[in-house]
């Protein structure tokens, strides 16, 4: 089990950025410098369009469904990911298509500090979501396994968790990936603002969660409030690190009632 002496919080900021290029990982915290990444190929597939059907990756930090095209339920809905416990899902299965409240929050992948800071903190919501009506959702990059060992050493509610080994709702939701955003984006610093909750979030961390294929550590989330099909609000992390206030996502939450 990694951990971290409150001596040294600057670690763990480091760790979001640590990208693993060792075939076995470290058994310790690595240290404050930046790793050395090859370029990586990657075709994002772009599904979000505007109204006039032209490709549109990028979201604005709040936005209706105008905002994309009118099959974009639709097509989220038919992607599969994996539930904590391995079992293959749709997303049109994971809460109420008709007028089912969720918040759905794609974290980083799940070997990354900032991802076990955000799920803590949406843990510590979910009574408050719950008691709302709300369907908390949280998906990570990786496989179920490495789910597995956020959700039993953070600890976090196996049955909200899920897998997205092949970051294939992140490219249909056009989500940022790339080196300059995991490392150099000047919205990452955030993370340095928040170190005791990383350290409170790491308590029991470990970096055998980071997933075997090295090139998902590039990936970045983003947050969603649905009503059924409907996009209520959608929030793309521009870094490692930049998490939607979930104050935000709960004043969206609480202006529409639930079914």
């Amino acid at each position: 089990m990694a951990t971290l002496p409150s001596q040294n919080l600057q670690s763990v900021g480091a760790l979001c950025f640590s990208s693993l290029n060792s075939p076995k990982f470290p058994s310790q915290i690595p240290s404050l410098k930046f790793p050395f990444l090859s370029p990586i190929k990657r075709k994002p597939t772009k599904l979000c369009t505007s109204n006039n059907g032209i490709s549109n990756s990028r979201l604005v930090p709040r936005a209706s469904a105008s905002e994309f095209s009118t099959d974009f339920g639709d097509i989220l809905g038919d992607v599969s990911i994996f539930t904590a416990s391995g079992q293959p899902v749709f997303f049109k299965d994971l809460w109420d298509q008709n007028q089912g409240i969720a918040v759905v929050a794609l974290l980083r992948h799940f070997g990354c500090p900032c991802c076990w800071e955000l799920a803590l903190e949406l843990k510590e919501a979910k009574a408050r979501l719950d008691s709302a009506g709300v369907k908390l959702i949280a998906i990570g990059v990786g496989t179920p396994n490495k789910a597995r060992m956020l959700a039993e050493r953070l600890p976090f509610p196996m049955d909200c968790l899920y897998a997205d080994p092949d970051r294939k709702a992140y490219d249909v939701l056009g989500l940022y990936y790339g080196f300059g955003r995991t490392f150099f984006n000047p919205a990452s610093t955030k993370v340095f603002s928040r170190l005791e909750a990383l350290q409170k979030a790491v308590k029991n961390y470990t970096i055998e969660a980071t997933p075997d294929d090295r090139s998902s550590v590039l990936q970045q989330g983003g947050m969603f409030v649905f009503k059924g099909k409907q996009l209520l609000y959608a929030r793309k992390d521009e870094g490692t690190g930049d998490h939607a206030a979930l104050d935000d996502v709960f004043e969206i939450c609480c202006k529409v009632p639930a079914a």
